[in-house]
């Protein structure tokens, strides 16, 4: 006997799930399939490596201070107003830091927890509207994306938004559903989801969540059943959610730049003003149209693979959903509407890498709800058979090119000697000017491919293996394996990718430069009270006041994330001119100088040989103005 369950389309092949007792027990431990997937992937990364440079550290910072001074309404970083960003993930991370302390486990944490909670929300969303296995294959998907993992190793708040965002339109659909027990709990939680993604990252989650529900009424009939919403009640638990923060943030920080204060910064600035691409100060970008669409394809690897089936069956399917009938069908619409609205906002707006990043989990749900109807339709739709050989046979080839390159560089480099600092081996091209996420992967050479060997063997040996076992599989027809073995593949993956991210640390963390000053301090070879520099953009070397856990001097740096901050009439005194330093230089209080490469040539020309060098690595130094016996 089989136990069915419809996908919501009616004149579709319904899927299947095995009734036995051996298929049950493989359905009842899907879930934990998931949770030990995510142990693997995201729980065994989470003490390593340090906190980067620039955002990690830097929004690790503002957690810092919040917890050390007790104000919580107003975002310090280095003791300067941080007024750009919201609230919730600084408030969620001082927590962290103050149970486990200032450390990577801390940070990490809770940007590991936000990629379990979207993974079970795409879980329970693809079982209740779909099945099990769709739900199952969704958050298989989650885990092992490349862009879910690679957006999740720095502190920022996509994650948690992703999952907020997630949280408002399911809990939407649920409360607009006639067979919805208790809907009103769902339409609460939806009002309070979004009161707490906007504390997450700021008004743009109206824009997103609000539009697409708006546009999913109009077209779905659904306005008419408005009053199951809650309106009124909803918006004053919103209000009572989101309000109190931004009225306290706006009275308590005025008097900025030209009198600007919060109020202008937050909401014209950095909303408004960010849009049109006029943002003060101009310290960001926006990625080319042909890499903005392009580099989707890298974010959701492998699974992008699978997206002209996803495209297949929404074609397909385009007739029923302007009158969705099924809570599939409206599931789908809402989902496709979000992700369209996300992408093409993005594609106009300034832009981020992972600023797409809330769009994944819908895509995803949507590519293995097609998957699932791909493997029911078996070989007698055509269409469907030739996305999915696609699928495999592109898998396949790209997993023998990886395999080939990483097996060549490990074979040239065999003679190499393991260099521990990884920084001092590469050739620094600037591809990107950096700003890419994967800018430094062109910078490697042979000397620093050996550094790497072990994770690049870890690597090649997936993907030798995996890709050619989930063609063999995916031909047979084992369906559920052949997705698992590349799930586990890209697992394997993930996990290299970790260890060679930590191989990388020495080049994007400044934290043992904040050790070694410690470590002077601990040996009494210089005075707790020696007054620590950064030379340029505190980003260059956030990570040093993050792990000395104070205030440290800034010279050359009212840019970027500190001018606003630093305009202020009760600014702290850190921020010194390059003429300063040198006429501090060798007087008074020791100094200590943190210098990045990109500033290195600038120091050289204004201090000349009244350096003395106390620590060097990837191109940074730690000088100071007088030899230590002084």
């Amino acid at each position: 006997m089989m136990s069915t369950k419809t996908l919501g389309y009616p004149e579709h092949a319904v899927l299947a799930e095995p009734s036995s007792p051996k298929a049950m027990t493989w359905l009842s431990t899907r879930p934990l399939c998931l949770l030990s997937l995510w142990l693997v992937i995201f729980v065994s990364a989470l003490w390593t490596p340090a906190l980067l440079d620039d955002a990690d550290s830097t929004h690790a910072q503002a957690s810092q201070t919040m917890l050390n001074t007790g104000d919580w309404v107003t975002l310090k970083v280095n003791g300067i107003r941080y007024l750009e960003k919201p609230p919730l993930p600084y408030w969620i991370n001082a927590v962290s830091i103050r149970f486990f302390g200032s450390n990577s486990f801390a940070i990490h944490l809770p940007l590991a927890l936000s990629v379990l909670g979207l993974t079970m929300l795409a879980f329970s969303w693809g079982k209740r509207a779909f099945s099990e296995k769709a739900g199952f294959y969704a958050g298989v998907f989650v885990l092992t994306a490349a862009g879910v993992f690679l957006f999740t190793r720095i502190f920022i708040p996509e994650a948690l938004l992703s999952f907020l965002l997630g949280t408002v339109l399911f809990s939407v659909l649920r409360a607009l559903d006639s067979t919805t027990e208790r809907p009103a709990l769902y339409a609460y939680t939806a009002w309070a989801a979004l009161a707490l993604a906007i504390l997450a990252k700021g008004l743009i989650a109206i824009v997103f969540a609000g539009g697409a529900v708006l546009v999913y009424t109009a077209v779905s009939g659904e306005w008419r059943r408005w009053r199951l919403l809650r309106p009124l009640p909803g918006v004053l638990l919103f209000l009572a959610i989101a309000a109190p923060w931004h009225i306290l943030a706006g009275v308590r920080n005025t008097g900025g730049y030209q009198g600007h204060g919060f109020f202008w910064f937050y909401f014209v600035n950095e909303h408004i003003m960010r849009f049109l691409n006029k943002r003060i100060p101009r310290d960001y970008n926006k990625l080319p149209g042909y890499l903005y669409w392009s580099l989707h394809i890298v974010w959701l690897f492998p699974w992008s693979l699978f997206l002209p089936v996803t495209f297949i069956e929404g074609w397909r399917a385009r007739s029923r959903l302007s009158k969705p009938k099924s809570f599939a069908e409206r599931s789908v619409l809402l989902l496709t509407l979000f992700f369209g609205l996300l992408i093409l906002f993005f594609s106009v707006s300034t832009n981020q890498e992972y600023y797409t990043f809330p769009a994944y989990m819908p895509i995803l749900l949507l590519t293995a709800v097609a998957i699932v109807r791909a493997e029911v339709a078996s070989g007698s739709d055509i269409h469907m058979k030739r996305a999915m050989t696609f699928a495999y046979t592109a898998y396949t080839v790209i997993g023998g090119l990886v395999a080939v390159a990483l097996i060549y560089g490990l074979w040239t480099s065999r003679h190499l000697l393991f260099e521990p600092d990884i920084g001092d081996l590469i050739n620094r091209r600037g591809v990107g000017d950096y700003s890419l996420s994967m800018s430094h992967f062109f910078d490697l050479t042979t000397a620093s491919f050996a550094a790497l060997r072990l994770p690049a063997a870890l690597a090649a040996a997936a993907f030798t293996v995996g890709p050619a076992v989930a063609w063999l599989l995916h031909r047979r027809r084992k369906n559920t394996a052949s997705i698992m073995t590349i799930a586990v593949t890209s697992a394997l993956f993930l996990v290299a990718a970790h260890i060679a991210l930590v191989r990388f640390s020495t080049m994007l963390s400044s934290r043992d430069f904040a050790a070694r000053i410690q470590q002077l301090e601990r040996a009494g070879l210089v005075a707790g009270s020696s007054r620590v520099l950064l030379y340029g953009d505190q980003t260059f070397g956030s990570s040093i006041p993050f792990y000395l856990g104070h205030t440290v001097n800034l010279v050359d740096a009212r840019t970027s994330s500190m001018w606003f901050g630093s305009t202020f009439p009760d600014v702290a005194p850190i921020f010194w001119t390059p003429a300063q330093l040198l006429q501090e230089w060798g007087r008074g209080e020791r100094k200590l100088l943190f210098v990045p490469e990109e500033r290195s040539a600038d120091v050289n020309h204004l201090l000349g040989d009244r350096q003395v060098l106390l620590e060097e690595e990837s191109g940074k130094k730690l000088i100071t103005d007088r030899p230590l016996d002084k």
